[in-house]
């Protein structure tokens, strides 16, 4: 007997998640990532650590974290946005020269007390 149920993911359409996205190969990269993220909100939530957010459509116990990545990207939930690596270094190295940024250690420069006293 055939099976009459098509493979892959079928729900969402791809043609509904490509309206948000420039190509399938963001969407993947995107999805996946999304997909790592609500992973390790699971494995997190044991330990109590909350570095992650969680799913935020609602998800069944056995349901997959890219199925529940690309149902947010569906719904609107997740927003890509391309970021310009020149941009993002000078922002960076703005950052870095700015003195209310500048980490003080404490411990740098102390004398250490004399021993001999």
């Amino acid at each position: 007997m055939l099976n009459t149920q098509p493979e892959g993911i079928t729900y969402p359409p791809i043609d509904s998640l490509l309206e948000n996205i420039d190509s399938k190969y963001r969407l993947v990269l995107f999805a996946a990532k999304r997909a790592r993220q609500i992973n390790a909100y699971y494995s997190q939530l044991g330990e109590g650590l909350l570095e992650n957010v969680g799913p935020l459509v609602p998800a069944a116990p056995e349901e997959k974290p890219l199925s529940i990545a690309l149902r947010e990207m569906n719904e609107g939930l997740l927003q890509y946005t391309q970021i310009d690596p020149e941009q993002e270094a000078a922002e960076r190295t703005a950052a870095d020269a700015d003195p209310a940024f500048t980490f003080v250690d404490p411990f740098a420069d102390t004398p250490e007390p004399d021993s001999a006293s």
